[in-house]
């Protein structure tokens, strides 16, 4: 098995992005690799890729950055994101050729990760393996922790979500209800405001390309004011809804999608908001959180099970057809959770 060598499809960055990513930002290569871990990669698995994850903030890894809590991509080389993998060959004592993982992989047909840190063993294969890149993965722990850890929910408190269709929020607003609380969400297509009332139960739910004042809008859904925002977003949605937090309201910050094709950033005018209402905003990032994953689990496989919570994924066929999901992302295209099909099991 060591010594067979195939062709390895692989989708690479061409060079640092500005402003709004193409397709032609990337390019599909093909190499050769052998079906076995090199002479001397200790704790190394080769793994054949089966799902990859399109997310937002792969977008800021498209430029050169110094200081992140993510490393920028490396022009020429394969773009890096969460997958579902089968492990074909390992000097790792903790993973064996056959094992199921989710964790970072490269996006190509096989990749070599010599660091098995934060990949994870797929133990639960009676649902669809590619939730692994989504509800049971990283946007799930996500959505999970900036609710109940960040949040401080409590029953009856009203719940705002920006991009409430996404892969964070379409569980975000499902946890809330289960929770208790008064949910609406904003989505930019009439399909994606019809799905979070009707699909994801959530109380209400707008455009927000359809309302020429977002304070108006908010103040119409929340006469008496939000208690918990989730951001998603940011800019003019995040300076409306500061206007429309209540006293001692709590706000997420999980992502700012707005501004992440911008080479400069908009201002938030609103922030003085924050002292004279008491509001606490905290920002988040997932990898402080993973070790809650045992307990989110075990939370949410019997809710799935029992149809207490749904999953809306967009489906792209193809290692081929990844840069063109991943860049619909920024334009609002996906509905639910974006996942490219590289191969089935």
């Amino acid at each position: 098995m060591g010594e067979e060598t195939v062709s390895n499809k692989m989708i690479v960055l061409k060079d640092y992005v500005k402003g709004f990513p193409k397709e032609s930002d990337m390019s599909l290569k093909t190499s050769v690799i052998k079906l076995g871990v090199p002479d001397g990669c200790d704790n190394s698995v080769l793994v054949k890729n089966l799902y990859l994850s399109c997310d937002p903030y792969m977008r800021t890894r498209m430029r050169k950055m110094e200081g992140s809590y993510v490393e920028s991509f490396v022009p020429g080389s394969p773009i890096m994101g969460y997958g579902v993998s089968k492990v074909v060959d390992s000097t790792h004592p903790n993973f064996k050729n056959g094992d199921l993982i989710w964790g970072m992989t490269g996006w190509e047909e096989y990749s070599l990760i010599k660091s098995t840190e934060g990949l994870y063993k797929i133990q639960h294969t009676d649902v669809p393996l590619s939730y692994y890149t989504g509800i049971l993965g990283m946007p799930g722990i996500t959505a999970y922790c900036g609710f109940y850890e960040v949040c401080s929910p409590k029953k009856g408190e009203t719940v705002f979500i920006s991009a409430a269709s996404g892969a964070v929020g379409q569980l975000v607003g499902q946890f809330a209800k289960l929770f208790g609380c008064y949910v609406v969400g904003s989505a930019g297509t009439k399909d994606k405001v019809d799905l979070l009332k009707n699909k994801f139960c959530f109380d209400d739910a707008f455009n927000y390309k359809e309302e020429p004042d977002l304070n108006a809008a908010l103040k119409r859904y929340f006469p008496d004011g939000i208690d918990i925002y989730f951001e998603n977003v940011g800019g003019n949605m995040l300076d409306a809804v500061l206007l429309n937090m209540k006293m001692k309201g709590r706000i997420a910050v999980c992502g700012m999608i707005s501004q992440y094709n911008l080479e400069e950033q908009e201002g938030v005018k609103n922030l003085f908001c924050l002292v004279t209402k008491r509001i606490r905003m905290e920002g988040f990032i997932v990898l402080d959180y993973y070790h809650h994953y045992p307990k989110y689990l075990e939370m949410v496989l019997p809710l799935m099970k029992q149809g207490k919570i749904t999953y809306v994924e967009d489906i792209a066929e193809g290692l081929e057809n990844a840069p063109n999901a991943l860049i619909g992302l920024f334009s609002g295209r996906n509905v639910g959770k974006q996942v490219v099909v590289v191969a089935r099991e």
